[in-house]
């Protein structure tokens, strides 16, 4: 599509919302499974690690929707909320919350700081993480979830072509996590993209083996355009800036490498399963058109790329003052912000991308259409 036509496509969906905010579809969803990292974490980290106290579980996060945190990294809602919204479900409960019988309208195995491949990967490279519940381990939980899902092949059957499956977004950490804090190269985090994509190819056709039907799986956000990776990667240096967004020229080169391997590789899944709907949603485009023309999508919030909460350094970002930690402060308008701590986008970012995910643009097919009778 050309990028005009796209902006002003996604100009008017946004118009649109904001007359029409409830645009259930009767004909959706009964249950949605989120699997992913941070962007998609309903709680799970913080219930994994309570004893230690992460800075997303306290004030300011949530502040915006639930008025206290939630272990979601934002103000408040995060994409996979307003999908659940869009097919009158209620918002997803954290895989780890425990109790089986609230999780037949869908659960997040989503855990921030996950990656796309096992921890062994990683160890075998001298390269430390956050966590080991990757994409491997949310896929062993949902397996465990499902005798209390359904019991029967007909039964199940029935359940999941009226369930939705997000898979991702993911593979972020696998990248920015050797790059920014194991002093690993450019190079050596690139070459590591085919490995991290068919990882997701392989946990997205698990899926299908185990039933699924209606899967999404989404691309990679532009990780250059937030206050923590221009700050942990150097990227003050006008000449290193992309011109018109401001964002880090190459770790959006390393993102837009990866979100062409996997449109390939959904496009691949398709030819090979074509009786499960696959969709791709695009997390990168949206994020640009933002950082390029803010005020046109309700962003006034200056400098553009600063995150709204954090601590003071460059880009409002300190690693020693993050986000809910002493030292740190918020922005009086989070609604106003694209970035919300540096490393995650604000409830009203994910609003506007969730609707153009919803009905399109930025995702083929859009979800609303997604399921077919």
């Amino acid at each position: 599509m050309n990028p005009s036509v796209c902006k002003i496509s996604f100009l008017f969906l946004i118009i649109f919302s904001c007359f029409d905010p409830s645009y259930a579809n009767h004909n959706g969803f009964d249950a949605i499974f989120q699997f992913g990292d941070s962007l998609s974490d309903t709680g799970n980290f913080l219930i994994a690690n309570a004893d230690s106290s992460p800075n997303m579980g306290h004030p300011p996060y949530g502040i915006t929707f639930f008025g206290h945190p939630t272990g979601r990294l934002s103000d408040g809602r995060i994409i996979v909320d307003f999908i659940a919204e869009a097919f009158g479900l209620p918002l997803l409960p954290p895989f780890l919350s425990g109790d089986d019988q609230s999780f037949s309208k869908g659960a997040s195995f989503a855990v921030s700081s996950a990656t796309a491949l096992d921890v062994s990967f990683f160890q075998e490279r001298g390269v430390g993480l956050g966590t080991n519940l990757s994409l491997s381990v949310q896929l062993e939980w949902f397996q465990r979830l499902i005798p209390s899902l359904c019991n029967t092949t007909r039964g199940c059957k029935k359940y999941w072509r009226k369930s939705l499956f997000m898979v991702g977004e993911i593979g972020g950490n696998d990248y920015l996590g050797p790059w920014a804090f194991n002093m690993q190269t450019e190079q050596q985090v690139t070459a590591y993209v085919p490995t991290v994509v068919e990882a997701i190819k392989n946990a997205t056709e698990k899926l299908i083996e185990l039933g699924a039907v209606n899967l999404v799986v989404p691309g990679n956000p532009p990780s250059g355009c937030f206050a923590s990776i221009l700050t942990l990667l150097n990227g003050t240096r006008a000449e290193e800036l992309e011109p018109g967004t401001g964002c880090l020229r190459r770790a959006n080169d390393l993102i837009r490498y990866h979100n062409r391997l996997l449109r390939r590789a959904v496009e691949e899944l398709r030819k090979e399963h074509p009786h499960a709907r696959i969709g791709y949603a695009d997390f990168y485009t949206p994020i640009i058109e933002f950082a390029k023309d803010p005020e046109a999508f309700g962003f006034s919030y200056r400098p553009k790329l600063n995150a709204c909460c954090g601590g003071e350094g460059p880009y409002h970002f300190d690693v020693r003052a993050l986000c809910g930690q002493p030292g740190s402060s918020a922005c009086p308008e989070p609604s106003a912000a694209i970035d919300w701590d540096g490393w995650h986008a604000t409830e009203a970012t994910y609003h506007r991308i969730a609707d153009s995910w919803l009905h399109g643009p930025f995702a083929d097919p859009p979800i609303l259409r997604l399921r077919k009778h």
